[in-house]
């Protein structure tokens, strides 16, 4: 029996996606989507790419992580529990250029991401090698929590997309408005992050959140995750709106601060301006360890992706 034993796993392996939480140099709970792969010995395989490799930079400063499996998109799974996983995390400073070790991830990716396999084809090569060149993150679970899905609100007027007269100042309020509930990423006593979805309401001061009873938030860096994907894991956007959790009069209130949206905002020039990010950055992770960038092995990778075709 492992920790992760209590969850329903069927469940866990049917989401496609799920809000993974690290903690920032300065202490503030960073949530992204991700996809996972749970291993026969009850850890759960994530990764990285050089391009985003903050979460192993984190992972490497203090290895308390959060994942959170709360969108349910693409699982065939219509009432799904939400399932909330507290772990320590590993992270080795050792760049994955193929496959090997990690067989049964990529053939899910490949499978489930259909469109990634043409990021093999030969003349994307260029401007697609960040994508593969890989950090492979080992989470080893302490604490699973069950909740039930958020349910649907009982007017459109309980949404923050309905509710604009107090949010339209606020940091992050048109990213927000977008979605009818977010991902709040905060800590609990200890200073470990924890995670909940949850439905941000814009007021005078910032976005009141409801915590579920299970979720020890307490005050102090916290932020609010929005994602989205399609049935096939494309069409991704996210946004993460940075600031602090104070309680207010009537419950919590996040304060933001700043917003962060890597893959940019949706418009039609943003995926130039991502290739180059993509590109520098992982020029970046290994023009300070002093490494010359490395070749990926695409024939492994083609290999497992006409695998995934078949099935």
């Amino acid at each position: 029996m492992t920790v992760l034993d209590s969850a329903p796993l069927d469940v866990l392996d049917a989401y496609r996606t799920c809000e993974f939480a690290t903690l920032g140099r300065d202490g503030t709970p960073l949530a992204w989507p991700t996809a996972v792969w749970r291993r026969p010995d009850g850890t759960l395989l994530l990764s990285t790419s050089l391009a985003f490799a903050q979460k192993a930079l984190n992972i490497r400063r203090d290895p308390r992580v959060a994942l959170l499996f709360s969108d349910p998109t693409g699982s065939g799974r219509t009432e799904p529990p939400q399932i909330f996983v507290g772990g320590l995390a590993e992270c080795p400073d050792e760049i994955m250029t193929g496959p090997r070790g990690a067989e049964d991830y990529w053939r899910m990716l490949f499978e489930r991401q259909p469109h990634s396999r043409s990021y093999l084809l030969p003349p994307l090569r260029p401007l697609t090698d960040w994508y593969y060149l890989r950090l492979l993150i080992t989470v080893t679970p302490r604490q699973v929590v069950l909740r039930p899905r958020l349910p649907a609100p009982d007017a459109p007027a309980a949404t923050p997309a309905q509710a604009p007269a107090h949010g339209g100042g606020l940091v992050g309020a048109a990213q927000l408005a977008r979605f009818p509930t977010a991902v709040l990423a905060a800590r609990d006593a200890s200073g470990a992050p924890v995670l909940a979805r949850t439905r941000p309401m814009p007021t005078a001061d910032g976005f009141a959140v409801e915590v579920p009873a299970d979720c020890a938030a307490a005050p102090g860096p916290a932020s609010l995750l929005v994602h989205r994907h399609d049935e096939r894991l494309n069409h991704m956007h996210n946004a993460l709106v940075r600031g602090e959790l104070r309680e207010g009069d009537a419950g919590p209130v996040l304060v933001p601060a700043k917003v962060v949206e890597p893959m940019g905002s949706g418009r039609a020039g943003d995926a130039v301006g991502v290739l180059r990010a993509t590109r520098r950055a992982t020029d970046r992770y290994l023009s300070r360890r002093g490494l010359s960038r490395p070749r990926v092995q695409w024939q492994e990778f083609r290999s497992l992706a006409r695998d995934a075709r078949r099935t």
